[in-house]
């Protein structure tokens, strides 16, 4: 694998006593691309301000279990394969980077929300909004609640510099070679309430308003190939980063990855299970099968 290209952090001052972010992606550009093609993984990160963690009321552990644990090493292999590979570096109750920064529950800050807030959503109601209150079992997060500061230092240093650098890469892409292709990159619990069996992969792509249905047509044949049960958009059809980039007609093709952490993980305890090697040498073909079709795709 290359080396990760050198980002270097919008220039903004930091408020006096603010917590200090460093870049909140990492971001490993293939030696040869083969195709305008970008692998995001935007819920595996790992990191917690020390901040944050001393404002817990619950064990990290749990807050943890938010994450889309390992799949970005589930999809290294794509820049040795051709494509750039893009993953967060903090965890998803940070800031939640497949969410709209205006899904704010203002209820949160002591002293306002930091931005305008959107129309109440199901989401946000639930303390799933861009700054999540609540873990995986909808235990609340914090012991007290957030400031203004706070909330804005989160949504500038890590939502609104992860997507400033998505959309410039997408963009250079789309510009170069006249189309580009978002893959974003995701897993899901292998136990649902109310469901009694989840497929081993969901493919979303906004019931194809967001990709080239034939691109989805081809990587779902891609799973099943490998043995794999595949669903199109049900439970999940895609979420903020697929509606914000996917513009076929505009040459900028997204379509969503979730894969079921039975498959790789022991969702428990948060590590890689026996299969793990194996569930990446399939992604490593599926990935390759994406990279050979990408030149299906041009604007409408």
């Amino acid at each position: 694998m290359t080396g990760a290209t050198p980002i270097t952090q919008r220039d903004r001052p930091e408020p006096v006593g603010a917590t200090v972010f460093d870049v909140p992606y990492t971001l490993v550009r293939p030696a040869k691309a083969a195709a305008p093609v970008l692998f995001a993984s935007p819920h595996s990160g790992n990191v917690y301000p020390d901040a944050m963690k001393a404002a817990l009321c619950v064990p990290l552990i749990d807050v943890r279990r938010t994450e889309d644990a390992f799949v970005d090493e589930l999809f290294s292999d794509a820049p040795q394969l051709g494509a750039v590979l893009m993953a967060a570096r903090y965890g998803r109750c940070v800031a939640d980077l497949n969410r709209d920064p205006r899904e704010l529950d203002a209820g949160m800050f002591s002293d306002g929300a930091p931005r305008p807030c959107g129309l109440p959503t199901a989401r946000v109601d639930a303390g799933l909004g861009c700054l999540p209150r609540v873990a995986a079992r909808g235990e609340a997060i914090y012991a007290r609640r957030l400031t203004r500061a706070e909330g804005e230092a989160r949504l500038a240093r890590v939502h609104d510099a992860y997507h400033d650098q998505l959309g410039q890469e997408l963009g250079v892409m789309r510009d170069l070679h006249r189309h580009a292709l978002l893959i974003d990159c995701h897993s899901m619990p292998s136990v649902q309430p109310g469901r009694r069996h989840l497929a081993d992969i969901v493919l979303g792509d906004r019931f194809g308003s967001s990709c080239d249905p034939r691109l989805t047509g081809r990587v779902e044949r891609a799973f099943r190939a490998q043995g794999l049960s595949v669903a199109r958009n049900a439970p999940y059809a895609g979420g903020y980063t697929t509606r914000r980039y996917g513009r076929p007609k505009r040459g900028v093709h997204a379509l969503q990855i979730e894969i079921n952490r039975g498959l790789y993980m022991d969702e428990h305890a948060i590590a890689p299970s026996d299969r793990f090697d194996s569930i990446r040498a399939i992604v490593a073909d599926v990935t390759a099968e994406i990279l050979a079709v990408a030149r299906l795709l041009s604007p409408a």
